[in-house]
Formats: C-alpha cells, structure tokens, sequence
C-alpha cells in the first residue's frame, strides 16, 4: 500500500468507527419512568376500580405490556426510590424508610445511561436525600444532568429546586408542570442528538389532597356511605394531622390520580407528535400500597406500610411500541430492582459489579419468561436504635432538606435526612419484618417472629395462613431468607464500596 492511500484510510476510519456508534445509539431507545407516589395496585380503572377515571392508563395497559403482579422492592416511599436506581434493596445502603437517603458510592441507573450517551433529567419527587447543589446524594450528583426536584411530595402550586438551586413556585398542577418540564428538557436532548433518559415522579396521589376544580367535579357522585367514615390525614391549612369524611378526601385523592393520568397522556401525544413514541420506552409504577385514608376498593389485604399485598402490589406497565408490538398481560413477579438490570440488558451496559437484588426483564418483554427465575425479597429494617453511637454516613449539614411542603415534621416545613455507618452486623440487624416470595409460596416473618405461608397464586387476599401445614416449605424459605439478609447487611457494612 502506498503512503496516500493509507493516509486516506486513516482519514476515512475514524468517520466509519462514529457513524457505526451513532448507528447503534439510534437504535437505543429513549427512557421514560414514571412513578406515581402512593398509587397502589388497584386504583387504576384497567384494574376494575369502580370509581375512577384513567384513560390513559387504561390505554396503555390496553396496547402494551401489563405487569399484573409489579410489586414496590418496600411498602414505603424512599426505599423504593433507592431501588429504582440501584436494582438494590434498599436496606443495603441504609435507605430504610422515608427521610433516610441514599450514599454517594452507590452506582445509579443514571449514572450508567450517562456514560452510555444518554442525557439523564430528573422532575419531581427525590426523596434519597436533599436536592440542593451541596448535597453528594442530589440528582445531579447521583448522575443526572437536569433536575428540577423537591426533596419530598408537593402539591398544587408546589415549590421545586432547579438544578440545586433555592427553591422557586410553580404555579398550577403540580403533574402538569413536570410534564411540561420534561419535554422541554426531551426538546434539547433530541436537538443534541443523544439519546434521553428522563425520570418523573410525581407528588400525586401523596396527601394532603388537593386538585383541580374541573378534575373534582368528576368525582361528585361517589357513594354516601363513605361519608360515614372519618379518616386521619394532614391539613392543607395547618399542616397539622387532621380527620375528614373519606368521600371528601376520595374525591381529592381521584381528582390527583386523574390530573396525573391527563399529564402521561400530554407526554404521549407530544411523544408522537415529535415521531419519538415508537423507540421511547415508557414503564410507569407506584412507589407502594394505597395509604390507609384512600384504601376503599382493594382485593387484598394490608396496605401503605405493612407486608401484605395490598402495601406492596403496584400499577406495573409498560410501553414500548418499536418492540411491545401486541397487547400483553404477564403475570411473572416483578419488582421496582428489576427496572435498572432491566435497562441495562436493553441498553447493552454491564450491570454493577456488586450484590443486585433486581433481574432483567427483556425476556419477559420479549415474551420469553413465564416464571422468575428467582424470588424476590422485602425487609422492613427496625431502625429502632440505628442512630445509638453510629457515625452519620453524611455530615448533618449536607442532609438538610430545602424545598418546602404542607405536611409538618415536627414544626418544620422541609425535610431532612439520615444515614449512618453499620461497620459490623449484630443479630438485632436480623430483626423487622421480611418476607421471601418465590413463584408460588409467599413466606412472612413478622418483627414479633410470627411466621405466616400464603399460597399467593392461589390466594392472592392472603386469607388462609398455611405455615403449620407446611412445615417443611416454611422452614426452607426461612433459611433462604436468612442468607439473604446476611447478604444485604454485609452490603450495609459498605463491604460493596
């Protein structure tokens, strides 16, 4: 070969090596998540709830991918969240309820689709810590390039931090401004010519309830005999615990579900509108179970805060209409850690190396899993004492909140959070209720030690409690489980970082 050619060879390589790698990240679809705070599994019309309305929804359930049996990785909020970015349970970084965050070492989904080319924004609830610039556990430390975030739930007219700033009001819907804040933030992604990973969560159907005049007024005619009954829930005045007729507070709470199901289907239509919707895949999910002051029409027992399924079985769907070409219903258990191996198969990113209590759900979506290849594991962690003598993971100052809201804690209108070294594992850590759900058998060790066997295919309201008659099935699951939770206090020990 003579000189000029081989000069021209090396000219022309590089531009074929990059237009093979835009080739292959056009082929990489679009993200959306979307999560709903506090949306339990039946308050979604799809699922027969006989009062509500959410069309759209209902539409997606309709043409593409209904995970009938999604489960949130803990019957509370922030724990979930942590295992949305990590494919983790949350009680290996010590997120273990609401108001304890995340650490700085753990590897996010957004970090991973970050590096992989993808533009990451993040709108509406965190909840892992405080959005703050300062903050090592902020949507923009934890790999997200945009944020727009409260550190908690909000509601009409909310205030939102942009990219760590102080915190600015919005004016309006709360679900309807975030929407509208994503596809601003898709708009410049699509114009830089990356792919775009975009996370909503909202504030809704959270309480204190509040909503629109025009999406209340559907909600006028519901039973009178829920007016009979007076529930416990926060003031929008006081901020204060107050107690109200449930049919006032169902009619905020569906009017909240509904503004938000309106707001997916403005993302939708503005998705095809801008010929995206094909190869953008949208999954939308709740965080856990209907809250005791919305829980009127659920099949199952227990709700927001305890393990049975109605605290932990949640909306599950998914879109995807370049690759989800029919309607499908499965009927697999699936659970929020799923959802970062699951991006990453489709994405073609390696996962962490390091323990992950999620698997990937490709061939599911792909119509090629019947049955999951391994249980699934919940631990409400009893953090009574966690802060004896420990050592707080993050400098105080760094864990104080500063987007406010309605609900008090304490007399504080803000949030902070907590996080604590666990250098070494006691046999107290084992304690708080856990439970080991395998394809058919759903095993219960409450804090007490009570030990309950549910056949959860069979009986889905968990009624009839089969532990003695199954002795040998009981006594298998619980070593199962007790090695898992060893497991995942060795990660709590940072033996992962």
């Amino acid at each position: 070969m003579t000189v000029r050619p081989l000069i021209l060879l090396l000219l022309v390589l590089p531009g074929l090596l990059l237009a093979g790698s835009i080739s292959h990240a056009a082929d990489r679809p679009n993200i959306i998540l979307l999560m709903g705070d506090d949306h339990g599994w039946d308050e979604a019309g799809y699922n027969g709830h006989p009062h509500l309305h959410t069309p759209v929804l209902d539409e997606m359930a309709a043409a593409g991918l209904k995970l009938n049996r999604f489960y949130s990785a803990h019957p509370s909020c922030s724990p979930t969240r942590a295992s949305v970015m990590t494919g983790r349970h949350p009680n290996r970084c010590g997120t273990f309820a609401p108001n304890w965050s995340t650490r700085p070492e753990e590897i996010t989904i957004a970090r991973l689709l970050s590096q992989a080319g993808y533009r990451c924004g993040h709108f509406g609830k965190w909840h892992l810590g405080p959005v703050k610039a300062d903050s090592p556990i902020s949507p923009g430390a934890m790999g997200f390039d945009e944020w727009l975030a409260h550190d908690n739930f909000f509601e009409l007219n909310p205030q939102f931090s942009r990219n760590g700033g102080p915190p600015e009001q919005f004016e309006g819907e709360s679900s309807e401004i975030l929407i509208e804040e994503a596809i601003r933030f898709i708009e410049q992604s699509t114009g830089s010519g990356k792919p775009f990973f975009t996370v909503v969560w909202y504030g809704s159907p959270h309480e204190p309830y509040s909503g629109l005049e025009k999406d209340l007024a559907l909600y006028d005619d519901l039973p009178e005999e829920y007016a009979d009954t007076m529930v416990r829930l926060t003031s929008n005045e006081t901020g204060r615990p107050t107690q109200r007729p449930l049919r006032d507070v169902l009619r905020e709470r569906y009017a909240e579900i509904t503004a938000m199901d309106r707001s997916i289907g403005r993302l939708r239509d503005w998705l095809s509108e801008q010929g995206l919707r094909e190869n953008t895949l949208v999954w939308y999910c709740g965080d856990n179970g209907t809250p005791g002051d919305g829980i009127v029409t659920s099949p199952f027992r227990g709700k927001k805060g305890n393990m049975y399924e109605g605290g932990l079985r949640v909306p599950g769907l998914i879109e995807w209409p370049a690759k989800i070409t029919e309607p499908m219903t499965s009927d697999v258990h699936t659970v929020t850690s799923d959802m970062l191996p699951t991006l990453c198969d489709i994405v073609g990113v390696d996962v962490p190396q390091r323990p992950l209590d999620g698997i990937g759900l490709l061939p599911l979506i792909e119509g090629k899993m019947t049955e999951r290849p391994e249980p699934i594991f919940f631990w409400s962690y009893n953090t009574r004492g966690e802060a004896r003598g420990r050592e707080p993971y993050i400098a105080p100052p760094l864990q104080q909140g500063t987007t406010p809201l309605v609900k008090l804690m304490g007399n504080i209108a803000t949030r902070n959070f907590s996080n604590y070294r666990h250098p070494e594992i006691a046999e107290s850590d084992y304690n708080g209720t856990r439970v080991m759900l395998g394809n058919r058998y759903k095993l219960i060790v409450h804090n007490n030690g009570k030990i309950e066997l549910f056949d959860i295919v069979a009986d889905p309201a968990e009624k009839t409690d089969l532990a003695e008659d199954n002795p040998e099935v009981a006594e298998a699951m619980q070593q199962q489980l007790r090695d898992w939770q060893h497991s995942v206090l060795t990660s709590l020990t940072g033996a992962d970082y």
